[in-house]
């Protein structure tokens, strides 16, 4: 099994409280669904900024990144079959698997 880091960007949550619940139930679902294949649940990002050389500047990485979930599959094939009825999706969000390896 390898792992896979799946990045979130985008999407919105709901103004009213039942439908930010029924977002946070179909993100409960999924990683039911999902099982023990979830390494690392992840968490939701908020305020970031970028540290090069020159200093530490604001974060200009567009659209920006949310979140983060860490999950194992057999292959990148088969990860992304696993986000295809991710909820992020369903909220105006993408995406993004990107497979890791250990150094």
């Amino acid at each position: 099994m390898k792992n896979f880091v799946l990045l979130y960007t985008g999407g919105t949550m709901p103004e009213n409280e039942e439908d930010q619940a029924a977002v946070m139930a179909a993100w409960g679902a999924w990683y039911g669904q999902m099982g023990e294949s979830v390494v690392d649940g992840g968490n939701p990002f908020s305020m970031a900024k970028s540290v090069t050389a020159d200093g530490v500047a604001d974060c200009v990485i567009a659209p920006q990144v949310t979140g983060y979930t860490v999950i194992s599959a057999e292959s990148l094939d088969a990860a992304l079959d696993a986000c295809k009825a991710h909820p992020h999706l369903s909220y105006g969000g993408q995406v993004t698997v990107h497979e890791t390896f250990k150094m």
